[in-house]
């Protein structure tokens, strides 16, 4: 991936679709929730404060994280659908 971030944005691959329920129903593509989770494949350099410094970001790449339904932009980088949200938009990180 050619696709650096910048400041304190992070690039995010969502999790896969669910295509079952719990029960063996088949969802249809248009029923489908959009995962609200994913897994950082880029991280920016950090957010620069008033003074100047960079303060580092918590979040870092293979995580797997939690943000909200319709957080950051939706892209297209190489083929790939993904999406690019700055780091106060994720809600937690999944151990």
């Amino acid at each position: 991936m050619g696709l650096r971030p910048l400041h304190d944005r992070v690039l995010i691959r969502r999790a896969a679709f669910e295509e079952k329920t719990a029960g063996g129903l088949i969802i249809p593509d248009t029923a489908q929730e959009i995962p609200s989770q994913g897994d950082v494949i880029a991280v920016g350099t950090g957010a620069r404060s008033e003074n100047g410094t960079i303060n580092p970001l918590d979040v870092q790449v293979k995580d797997r994280v939690l943000f909200g339904k319709w957080s950051g932009a939706d892209v297209k980088i190489d083929g790939e659908d993904l999406v690019i949200m700055n780091e106060s938009d994720i809600m937690g990180i999944i151990n």
